[in-house]
């Protein structure tokens, strides 16, 4: 029953996940030009923003970055801009698996324009499939991201990356739910398109 339940939630949350993404494609078509394609997999640790967590999360997901077209050179060699970040994947702890899925629509970065390195942080929202992992309890379907991290584009297309990652429902669920924060190494192509 649960399954049935959960597989229910995951393909209900695919279609929101790709209408949002298909919909804001749409309107912005032409003015922002896709970045790059990453596999990204980390875990919970200490938690800096929050009470300490219940369970030892595990969290697996591909993230499609799209650059956005307001950004401003700073000298010669460095960029100030602005990207758009969605991801789609697995959260997993408590002997529990399921979906989430993230959009940060504004992700605001410096970074050299060869991508040798850069420094990004964003804020969006997620969804989860389900929101209760054994006794941990995200409040609901929704939270808050936070999201910031650094990035390195070193060996042609290829790079790697490091995103630290906080969920919250900022109390939208009341006071008893708790978020969770993430450590998240990334395997990084970048299209041609991208700077």
């Amino acid at each position: 029953m649960r399954q049935a339940r959960g597989r229910g939630k995951l393909r209900y949350a695919c279609v929101v996940w790709l209408w949002i993404v298909g919909v804001g494609s749409l309107g912005w078509a032409g003015e922002f030009r896709l970045e790059s394609l990453a596999v990204r997999g980390g875990f919970s640790g200490i938690s800096p923003l929050e009470e300490e967590q219940k369970y030892y999360f595990r969290q697996a997901d591909l993230v499609l970055t799209a650059r956005l077209p307001w950004e401003r050179d700073l000298g010669t060699d460095w960029v100030l801009g602005t990207k758009l970040l969605t991801s789609g994947g697995v959260l997993n702890a408590a002997q529990e698996t399921n979906g989430i899925f993230t959009l940060v629509p504004l992700d605001v970065l410096i970074g050299r324009k060869d991508g040798l390195l850069s420094f990004d942080m964003g804020i969006g929202g997620a969804l989860l499939t389900d929101h209760k992992y054994g006794v941990q309890n995200f409040g609901g379907a929704f939270q808050f991201v936070w999201t910031f991290g650094v990035t390195s584009r070193f060996l042609g297309p290829l790079g790697l990356g490091y995103h630290f990652q906080h969920y919250s429902d900022a109390t939208l669920y009341g006071s008893h739910s708790r978020g969770g924060d993430f450590h998240l190494f990334e395997l990084i192509y970048w299209f041609k398109t991208g700077r």
